[in-house]
Formats: structure tokens, sequence, C-alpha cells
């Protein structure tokens, strides 16, 4: 008796044991990836182009099984409220976060207090901080110069080949780092390559579509040798597409605008708009969230991912690598 007694002890010790490490080995098992929350913050949650980065960054969460938060300021002009939602997504403790920074200066310093918590991935836009654990975004300066090419070969078809005359810049507002790196690659390539080609206007807007529309009008009306105009974002195209509508001047004046939505693949059908420079949004944003999916699980990632820039005209609107691009899957 003793004896059997004896081997139900040590049978129920090991059966403890067991249990115990099974609960050890549950316990520090890693959290599934659908445990895992990585928020996505972009400029403007009511744009377009945005729009169609928070599609793919929604893509590859549910390919990935992450939970991701779409979260952004109704205007790209709303820097203190893109500033106070990264706060609160850090306070949220999630895996990392992917954002797209509204103004270079301003969200640096909150950008090396988040990086200092959590991981954190940009996209699009640069902020002046080093604490980005990867960047990926458009090279906004080879955009610009691919914006003068475009709008100088404009120029050149609207004027029996002659490229020469008045050109104007209009940026949506001051202080987005793409924006400054288009301005930059823009005015860079018109010194460069096309000296016939004069810059009158350099003009700031102040974010709206209406802005960019009477700016436009005015240099219009002021500038009779006016020949192209370089709108350097979807909402200022908008704007300035108007513009040289409402005046006629399609095919007269040449228009180039950055990025695209339905109007303004529209005013490109219609001759008002000469040519886009299209970015890859959806890939900004599918690409940011498996970035910051690897990151958070300690995985080496590129530094900097270049993620493309196209020129599209109406002759090559069609092809199926830029109608991919004109028409994401949202």
């Amino acid at each position: 008796m003793k004896f059997v007694t004896s081997i139900l002890n040590r049978r129920a010790v090991m059966a403890l044991a067991a249990a115990s490490m099974l609960a050890g080995v549950m316990h520090s098992a890693p959290v599934s990836a659908a445990d895992v929350t990585i928020p996505i913050i972009v400029k403007d949650t009511t744009s377009f182009y945005w729009q169609i980065v928070l599609a793919g960054a929604r893509k590859a969460g549910k390919d990935l099984g992450v939970n991701v938060p779409e979260l952004g300021a109704q205007a790209e002009t709303d820097v203190n409220g893109q500033v106070s939602i990264l706060e609160n997504a850090v306070a949220s403790n999630p895996a990392a976060i992917v954002i797209a920074p509204t103004e270079f200066k301003a969200l640096g310093k909150p950008i090396d207090e988040a990086a200092a918590k959590v991981k954190v991935i940009g996209i699009d836009s640069g902020a002046d901080s080093k604490a980005f654990t990867s960047f990926l975004t458009t090279d906004n300066v080879q955009g610009g110069r691919v914006a003068a090419d475009g709008l100088a070969a404009a120029i050149g078809a609207a004027n029996g080949g002659k490229v020469e005359g008045d050109v104007a810049l209009i940026t949506n507002a001051p202080g987005a780092g793409s924006l400054e790196q288009r301005k930059q690659g823009f005015t860079e390539q018109l010194k460069a390559k096309y000296p016939g080609l004069k810059l009158v206007a350099d003009k700031y807007a102040d974010g709206q579509a209406t802005t960019g529309l009477n700016i436009a009008t005015d240099l219009i009306t002021a500038n009779p040798n006016l020949k192209g105009i370089f709108a350097s974002n979807l909402i200022m195209a908008q704007g300035v597409g108007q513009a040289v509508a409402e005046n006629n001047l399609g095919g007269k004046l040449a228009l180039v605008g950055f990025d695209s939505d339905e109007k303004l693949i529209k005013f490109l059908n219609d001759g008002v708009i000469s040519a886009l420079v299209v970015q890859d949004p959806y890939r900004m944003g599918y690409d940011g969230i498996k970035t910051a999916l690897a990151a958070s699980k300690g995985e080496k990632v590129e530094a900097n991912v270049d993620t493309g820039a196209n020129l599209v005209t109406k002759d090559n609107m069609k092809d199926p690598k830029i109608d991919a691009l004109l028409n994401p899957k949202l």
C-alpha cells in the first residue's frame, strides 16, 4: 500500500510540474499578431491622397493580422492637431507608430519624444528628427525635377517647340518637408536644363483649393507671358486647374500637378492639366505598416525607402502600371 501511494505521489508531483511548465510556456509565448496595434497618422483624413494611404495600411493590417487605427487631422494645416494625435497614440502603448508629419520643424521634437518610447516609421514627408526607425517616401526632390521636365515638354508642345517664357510655382502651405523638396527639385531643374524658362512667381497658399484658384487667377491676369504653372500637391492642382479651365487656357497654359484624384484625372483627360506627377501612396501605407511590424519585432529594416514617382500624361494614362496608380482599390 505504501508502495502504491508512493507511486501516486510521484505521478502527482510530475503532473504538477508539467502543468507548471506548460503555464510558463503559455505565459512567455509571444503576443499574437492579432493583439498588435500599429496606428497610422496621416496629414488629412478627408483628402483622396491620404485615403489611398489609409487603404494601403488597412490592407496590410488585414494581411498581417494587425490592428491599424486610422488617425489624422481634418486639414493638413492643423499642425497642433497632429501633435496631439501623436501624443495620444503613444499613450495607448502601441507596438509601433506610422506617421506622415504635417510640418517639418513643428513635428521634430514630438517625434523625438515618441521614438523614445516606441518605434516610429515615417512616410511621405520628413520631420526635423533623426529618430525614425525607417522612412518611406517619394524622392520629392526627384519628383520636382520630373515636374520641371513635364512642364518644359508641355510648354514646348504648346509653343512650336520653343521652351521659353515665364513660369510659376504654387505650394500648398509653407514648412511641409515634402513640398519644400519638390520646390527644390523643380527650381534646380529649371536652372540646370531650361534657361529659357523664368520663374516669376513662387507662391505659398493656405491649404485651400480656393486660395490656389485665386492665386492662379491673379498670376494669369498679371503675367501675359505666363507659359506654365507647377502646382505641387493635389489641393493646389485642383484650384489651379479650375483657374485654367475658367480662363479657357487648356492647351495654351501648361499646368503640371502633383498626385491625382477623380477631378484631376478629368482635367488631364480634358486637356486642362498637361501632366501629373503621381506617387504610390497605397504602397506607402501598406509598406509603412509592414515595416512597422517588422521593426516592432526587432527585425532589421531599411532606413530609407524610395516609393517612386511617375509622370502621367494623357498619352500614357491607360498603361496598366499608370492606371493602377490612378485608380487604386480603396
